[in-house]
């Protein structure tokens, strides 16, 4: 699914990822966690064909980037983020938002398909939104804004799912049902790469985790192997101890 073989990146004279290699296989589902500034974001920028390492080279879904168009490649991810919102058209309907990622485009420019409609209206019944189908997206809540995202990335039944800190803003309740929400995409086969800050994010449905300090991968694995205090501790710079609950991690600071 994804290949990173030792990959750098660097941004005026400063080293923001130190060589990485990192695999994600097929019937995985990672969580990528770090503290700010630790280089999250810039991976995902990889993966996605946004930014190319400055040395090694990044594999995605069997296409080598640089040797392929990537343009066609993100055509099979989809991406959830807060930036992404930012560059959504508020004024649209709720509907052409969730529309617009059949063709990952940011506006709808075939407005007079039906059947393109009715798949929109049903994307957001499945995240209980249908009823939202005619308003603005500007009117809609934080809460809402998410999971029609969630709904839009659905459209084009993509391959590999990216979401950069995807519950950011939203309140217990709204993160709960959108994390319930996100299990349903599993039946489509979609395979999922999460960064957050928050251990309590990573729900039974992911199965792996990568820990990234300052530019560099301090553990990747299975997430009960890799979420240790001593990892986490590292990690995040605190003396950290890991509670878990219905196959659930929960941090807390040490005393």
């Amino acid at each position: 699914m994804i290949h990173l073989d030792d990959v750098t990146f660097e941004r005026q004279d400063r080293t923001i990822i130190y060589p990485l290699q990192w695999q994600m296989k097929a019937g995985e589902h990672w969580t990528i966690l770090g503290r700010n500034g630790s280089g999250k974001s810039t991976l995902l920028e990889m993966i996605l064909g946004y930014h190319f390492p400055t040395s090694g080279k990044v594999r995605v879904l069997g296409h080598t980037y640089g040797r392929c168009d990537v343009r066609e490649i993100r055509k099979q991810i989809g991406y959830i983020s807060q930036s992404l919102v930012e560059k959504l058209t508020m004024r649209d309907p709720v509907w052409e938002i969730v529309a617009t990622g059949m063709q990952a485009h940011l506006r709808l420019f075939d407005k007079e398909t039906d059947i393109l409609k009715e798949r929109a209206v049903e994307q957001l019944r499945m995240v209980r939104l249908a009823h939202l189908a005619e308003q603005s997206f500007g009117l809609c809540s934080q809460g809402e804004r998410k999971k029609i995202l969630l709904a839009r990335v659905m459209m084009n039944n993509p391959k590999l799912l990216v979401m950069d800190e995807a519950c950011a803003g939203l309140d217990l309740y709204e993160r709960e049902m959108w994390l319930t929400d996100l299990s349903n995409l599993l039946a489509n086969d979609v395979h999922l790469v999460h960064v957050t800050h928050h251990l309590e994010e990573i729900v039974p449905l992911f199965t792996h985790v990568a820990l990234l300090h300052k530019g560099k991968l301090v553990a990747a694995g299975p997430k009960e192997e890799v979420l240790s205090p001593e990892k986490l501790s590292k990690t995040f710079d605190l003396p950290i101890a890991v509670n878990w609950m219905d196959g659930r991690p929960w941090a807390r600071i040490k005393s």
